[in-house]
């Protein structure tokens, strides 16, 4: 797992929500989702219980590997619109364009 790319918690309190990793070491990630677990004061979890979901965008990619800058309200909304994107994605795999469920006869 890399610097930017979004995981979900597989254990703990926090398991099952997505988040960002802001650094790596070794077999840990320093992780952050901007609301509970703010950049300021990210979390240090195992990488064995972190799932990979997907890469980053390039701008969230860009500011973290650079500079490092990166407001909370950018991970909160960038984690949002992801979130959006993949229930989007869920409605028209299993109920079609309309996004209801097709009646089976």
């Amino acid at each position: 797992m890399n610097v930017s790319d979004i995981v979900i918690s597989l254990n703990g309190r926090d398991a099952g929500k997505r988040f960002i990793i802001i650094e790596t070491d070794g077999e840990y990630s320093l992780i952050a989702d901007g609301k509970g677990r703010r950049y300021e004061k990210p979390k240090r979890k195992k990488n064995k219980h972190l799932k990979f979901e997907d890469k980053a965008d390039s701008q969230i990619a860009e500011k973290l590997s650079g500079d490092g800058k990166i407001t909370n309200n950018e991970i909160r909304r960038f984690l949002a619109s992801y979130a959006a994107e993949c229930r989007e994605g869920y409605a028209a795999d299993n109920f079609g364009e309309g996004g209801k469920q097709d009646a089976k006869r």
